[in-house]
């Protein structure tokens, strides 16, 4: 397990800000969710104005095939509170995809934070892929797409949050914040 500091992980968020793996890498490194929670996790499930969100089902890769599935374990299922940076991510993230689909002209009611171009949801291999992608292009020392959740497990207690807090995985979203 290889974990970044503080600076490095905004150091490698700025330098990814404009590409669309910025939203989904900069939630999961401010809320410690899991690859397939990102992808897993619905608009139902975010309530931007509470500044909070339901971790209540993942999408894992099961033979070539993507499968949603409930959360790995019954602590997994919670409620995370969002920092105002991330609801603002989130908040411009919500705008784009709204303006994608207009632009494109698809149908349809996307369930899904993150989605493929079409609308459905996407691939955990791919994420980890475009991971891999970033991380060989970086200038900053190579972790895996796992080691985000044990960075923000890390940040968290050094920003004066309470480890019990920390530990539930219901933590406020503020490693950047401060």
């Amino acid at each position: 397990m290889t974990v970044w500091t503080a600076n490095e992980l905004r150091t490698f968020l700025a330098s990814i800000e404009g590409i669309d793996w910025y939203t989904p890498i900069f939630l999961a490194a401010n809320t410690g969710m899991r690859r397939g929670e990102v992808l897993g996790l619905t608009w139902r499930n975010v309530d931007l104005d509470a500044a909070r969100l339901v971790v209540d089902q993942q999408i894992l890769s099961v033979e070539y095939g993507a499968r949603f599935a409930d959360v790995k374990t019954t602590n997994s299922r919670r409620t995370i509170d969002l920092d105002p940076r991330t609801v603002a991510v989130l908040r411009a993230w919500r705008r784009h995809q709204l303006e994608q689909k207009m632009s494109t002209g698809r149908r349809g009611d996307d369930e899904f934070v993150f989605t493929r171009p079409d609308g459905g949801p996407i691939h955990p291999d791919f994420f980890f892929q475009a991971w891999d992608r970033l991380m060989r292009d970086s200038e900053i020392r190579r972790i895996r797409l796992h080691d985000l959740r044990h960075t923000h497990a890390t940040i968290l207690p050094k920003a004066d949050v309470p480890v019990k807090v920390v530990v539930n995985a219901s933590a406020t979203a503020a490693p950047l914040s401060r």
